[in-house]
Formats: C-alpha cells, structure tokens, sequence
C-alpha cells in the first residue's frame, strides 16, 4: 500500500475517533457523482443511460460540498460520467481541498489537459485517471481509439506540473494475470504514476455489457497470478493489504457499504453505488433506513459475485485497524512506499 502519510494519519485519527465515539457505521470516502453525462460509452457503465433530461443536470456547487461535509467523511471520490464535463467541477474541487477533504478526481482523461488551468497542485488533490489495459484493450473498452494515448499524455503533463497522479483499472473475464501484469507494469515503472488502484469488474446492473463481469472464483484466480512472483510488492498500490489479499482469497469479509456511500442527482443511493434499491436525502437517513442485513453475498443474489472495493476495501481497512499485527504490517508498506 503506498498512501502518503499524510492521508495515513489523518484518516487513522478519524478512524481512531469513531472507535472513540462508540459509532459502528460511518463514511469513510464519499463517492460523489455531481452528473451523469459522460463523453464516452464505456460497455462496463450504465450511467449514460438515464434519461436525456437527467445528463443535462449538474449538481450545484453548495449541494455537493454540503454532501460530503454531513457525512463527515475524510475522503471523496468524484466520478459521474465525466466530472470534467460539470462547468464549476474546479470549484467543487477548491471548496472540499479548502476543508482538506483528500480529493481524487475521477477521470477518462479527454478533457484533462483542456481543463487542467483550472485546478492546483495539492497533497490534498489527486488525478484518478481510468487506465483499463494497454492502448488496444483499453480503447476497446471505451470504445473509442485514441483515448489510451490521450490518458497517457494528460498523465505526463499533470506529473510535469507537479500534480498527485493515481490511476484505477478495472478487469473483466476477458483479462488474463499476464494483461493485469503488463498495464500494472507500464503504469508503475514507465508511466510512474503515484498510486493505482484495481478493482475486478462489478456487476454494474444498467451496463450495456453483462457477459464479461468476474465471479468470485475468478477474481480470486486471476489476481492470485497477477500478484505473484513478487509483483504485488513493487507496485504502488493504493489499497490497503489486507483488501489485496481478499482479491487473492486468502481471506474474506463481509460487505461495509455504508462506509462508502455515494451521492448522486438523485440523493444518497441505497445500499451501494452498485445497486439503486431508492434514495434518501441525507446520510443519516441512509444509515438508519437500510437494512444492511439483507445485503452481501449469500443474502441478496446481486451481490453473489461482488467483490468491488466499495463494499470490501474499508471492511479491509477496519479489520486492519483492529489488529495490531495488520496494522504495523500496513504502516511498514506505507513507510516503505513514501520513501520511493
């Protein structure tokens, strides 16, 4: 795991005051969509399937700050669609890294150098731009050539500028371990972004494409062979330990959605960015009027074959807290990380 200490820390004392608060369910990073339009058709998305009427809206600037300041999370992950497509996105952006709220900007990448004026360098800040194979796979993937050289370009210039450059790749039933290894590879050694993060596909209901998303069985197969000869140890990966190994299945956990919640157009979506089972209008209303026990694998049949981080990856990272062993294990890779 390779997070800068900065963020370690501060998302460490916010877990540690949770803990101190007696609080079993709390945000730990908005997934926060300010629109849904989008300038690519991505087979893997359904967000651009809404309605014509619904990807004209845009979120106002106070509504989605305000999101994210009721929820209290340290953390916010803008996506949509293209957030870069939203007119006062940079706005946005300087309003939640002025509360230093850690901002990742979600983004395909086509209009990265266009708009790239608008936003400064912070630790606070950070690119995350979607890299889903090598130029071949990944246009294919978007359906559209060029965008891969386009995303390797706006990534060059955003390091040259002195900006925070992650990246999240998504893998499907079409990927194999050697497909994972080579984007991976490209990223961290020639592209030298500052963190990845990598997600199996997930059953995105409204997706064009149903036929291509990973079972459990093979996620666990595939990155069991994409992390071993000593891969998984030299890529920055922003993903903490234990959720690396729960791809792998070496261990399994329950599903934590309420710590990564999302908030669209439409409110807070019930239960999980994944599925629409309705929308409520503040986060304590989420919390209190879900039942999280229907939900997870063996409960609900939608959620048989997810293993998406937004459901896995802070259960990971609680287990982590709560154990002194996970915990100095994740703190030696992110001590060991920053010095890179």
């Amino acid at each position: 795991m390779v997070m800068p200490l900065r963020q370690t820390l501060k998302v460490a004392t916010y877990l540690l005051e949770q803990k101190v608060r007696k609080r079993d369910k709390f945000a730990l990073l908005v997934e926060l969509e300010p629109l849904f339009a989008c300038n690519l058709k991505c087979e893997g998305c359904g967000k651009i399937q809404h309605p014509a009427g619904v990807l004209k809206q845009r979120m106002p600037v106070a509504q989605a700050v305000g999101a994210v300041l009721e929820s209290g999370a340290p953390m916010v992950s803008i996506a949509g669609g293209e957030p870069l497509m939203h007119p006062q996105i940079d706005e946005i952006v300087r309003q939640l890294v002025a509360r230093k709220k850690f901002v990742f900007l979600c983004t395909n990448a086509l209009l990265m150098r266009k708009k790239m004026d608008k936003f400064k360098p912070s630790p606070y800040f950070a690119w995350a731009v979607h890299i889903d194979g090598l130029r071949e796979r990944h246009d294919a993937s978007v359906a559209k050539e060029g965008t891969f050289d386009e995303a390797v370009e706006a990534i060059k210039e955003a390091k040259r500028r002195g900006f925070r450059v992650t990246t999240n790749s998504t893998f499907f039933n079409t990927d194999t371990p050697q497909t994972v290894v080579e984007v991976l590879n490209f990223l961290n050694d020639d592209l030298k972004v500052d963190e990845m993060m990598l997600s199996p596909a997930y059953a995105y209901e409204k997706a064009p494409d149903q036929e291509h998303f990973l079972g459990v069985q093979q996620t666990r197969e595939l990155f069991k062979k994409a992390f071993s000869g000593g891969n998984r140890a030299k890529w920055r990966l922003n993903q903490s330990p234990l959720f690396l190994d729960f791809l792998e299945g070496k261990v399994d956990f329950p599903c934590t959605a309420w710590a990564i919640p999302s908030y669209s157009l439409f409110g807070w979506q019930k239960p999980c960015y994944l599925m629409s089972d309705g929308y409520v209008p503040t986060y304590r209303q989420l919390l209190e009027e879900t039942d999280w026990d229907k939900y997870g694998r063996g409960k609900d049949p939608r959620c048989d074959n997810c293993m998406a981080h937004c459901g896995y990856e802070p259960t990971a990272v609680l287990a982590t807290m709560g154990s002194l062993k996970e915990s100095l294990r994740a703190m030696r890779e992110t001590v060991s990380g920053n010095r890179e």
